[in-house]
C-alpha cells in the first residue's frame, strides 16, 4: 500500500505540471478531499455497486481571470434547494477493493455561487483511481416525498467551465484497509487528489 501511495504522489506531481501545457487554451485544477460511501461495502470479490461522494475543493487555480479558488462537489446525495429535498442520481459501479470501474454525474458549486456538471467515469487498481469526464449542460434531480403543490423535479444548469473536459488523479483510502477482506467490506472511504478541467476552445 505505501508502494502505491507514493507512486500516486508521484503521478500527481506530474499531473500539475503538465496542466497548464496539456489543457491549452483554458486550464485549472484543485485538490480534492471527500468521502464515498459504498453500497453494498467493497470487498475482496467483485460484485456491482452504488456510492455517493461529497467533498471540498481547494487550492483552485485558473487561466480564467476571477475563477474562484475553492467549491464543494457531491454525487448521489441528498440536497436541499429552495428548502426542498431533491436526490441526485446514484452513481454505479462494478469491482472491488483491488479493481473497479464507476460512472455518474457531480454537481460542483463553486465558492462565488456558479456550478458545473460533471459526467465522469473511473478507473481503480487498489489504492489509484484514474478519472475522466466532461462537462455536461445540466442535470435533472428528483424531489424526495414531494408534498402537493411542490415540484417533483428541479434542473441543475452548468453556468461555469462549460465545454471542458475533466481529469483526474486520486487516491482511494479506506479507514482501515483490512475491512477489504472481510465479508461487510468498506463502506466508506476518503477520496483525495487532483482534478483538472480543461478547454481546447
Amino acid at each position: 500500500m505505501r508502494r502505491l501511495m507514493v507512486g500516486l504522489v508521484g503521478a500527481v506531481v506530474t499531473f500539475l505540471v503538465l496542466v497548464p501545457s496539456a489543457f491549452g487554451a483554458s486550464a485549472g485544477g484543485c485538490q480534492l478531499e471527500g468521502t464515498a460511501s459504498f453500497s453494498p461495502g467493497l470487498n475482496a470479490n467483485a460484485q456491482s455497486f452504488a456510492y455517493s461522494f461529497n467533498g471540498g475543493l481547494s487550492g483552485c487555480q485558473s487561466s480564467q481571470s476571477g475563477a474562484p479558488a475553492s467549491g464543494t462537489v457531491s454525487a448521489g446525495e441528498i440536497v436541499t434547494i429552495s428548502g426542498q429535498q431533491f436526490q441526485e442520481p446514484v452513481p454505479a459501479g462494478d469491482g472491488s477493493c483491488g479493481n473497479s470501474t464507476t460512472s455518474g454525474k457531480a454537481i460542483v458549486t463553486w465558492a462565488d455561487g456558479s456550478q458545473t456538471v460533471v459526467q465522469y467515469s473511473t478507473t481503480g487498481a487498489a489504492a489509484a483511481v484514474n478519472l475522466q469526464g466532461v462537462v455536461t449542460s445540466s442535470v435533472t434531480l428528483l424531489a424526495v416525498n414531494p408534498l402537493p403543490g411542490q415540484p417533483t423535479s428541479t434542473t441543475v444548469t452548468t453556468t461555469r467551465y462549460a465545454g471542458s473536459s475533466a481529469l483526474g488523479l486520486l487516491a482511494f483510502e479506506p479507514p482501515d484497509p483490512t475491512a477489504c477482506n472481510t465479508p461487510a467490506g468498506v463502506s466508506s472511504a476518503g477520496i483525495s487528489g487532483t482534478i483538472g478541467l480543461s478547454n481546447s476552445s
